[in-house]
């Protein structure tokens, strides 16, 4: 699957599409990952949805559907795959805001993820909404301007894989760790100092 996610963020930003990028994800974790199936069940999602405006899809996804953030346990790496998320409905914000941009647009509703620090919000018509409460709109006033930011698929997809560096890194995973940086090395633009550090890394804990 390093193929396929190297072929998909190297090729132009705009043609990279982040649901399958997420998925590709899951699939490097687990080779029982099905992209396609996945790729339905956010068709499937979006189909359900009776309403295409902003508020149709909060009700349906969080209301209906039942996603919601994962708050007893923030740090599972399941809650990083989007097959899982899909599955349990539970993730942590960055994977909550991939299904709402791609269900979104499914929908015709344009949706663009924030790359604020911390925690990754999404925005829509100027409206900046948190996924993990149910995309709820977020007060902007005391936010510094580098978390209205617009993230595209790259920094979307390295920001997921990012995250999962630090649960495997924590957990001592030294083959989480391999895998994570075969992927992370395939997205342009990260800088050497990261790539020969994370070698560094996976090095040591052999």
């Amino acid at each position: 699957m390093s193929a396929a996610f190297a072929r998909l963020v190297q090729g132009p930003e705009a043609g990279i599409r982040l649901d399958e990028g997420a998925l590709l994800i899951a699939a490097a974790a687990r080779a029982e990952v099905d992209v396609a199936a996945g790729l339905r069940r956010l068709d499937a999602l979006a189909a359900a949805c009776p309403e295409a405006t902003l508020a149709g899809l909060r009700h349906q996804l969080f209301a209906v559907d039942g996603f919601r953030g994962n708050v007893d346990d923030y740090y599972d790496p399941r809650n990083s795959y989007l097959d899982q998320v899909l599955e349990r409905r539970v993730g942590i914000p960055i994977t909550l805001a991939v299904v709402l941009i791609e269900v979104g647009r499914r929908l015709g509703v344009t949706i663009e993820g924030l790359n604020a620090p911390g925690h990754f919000l999404v925005c829509h018509a100027g409206t900046v909404l948190d996924p993990f409460e149910g995309a709820v709109e977020v007060d902007t006033s005391g936010l510094p301007a580098e978390a209205l930011v617009t993230a595209g698929p790259r920094i979307v997809l390295a920001r997921m894989l990012a995250n999962l560096k630090q649960i495997f890194l924590q957990a001592g995973d030294v083959a989480g760790l391999r895998w994570v940086l075969e992927l992370r090395t395939q997205i342009p633009g990260l800088p050497a100092s990261e790539r020969d550090e994370l070698r560094r890394l996976v090095a040591g804990l052999n």
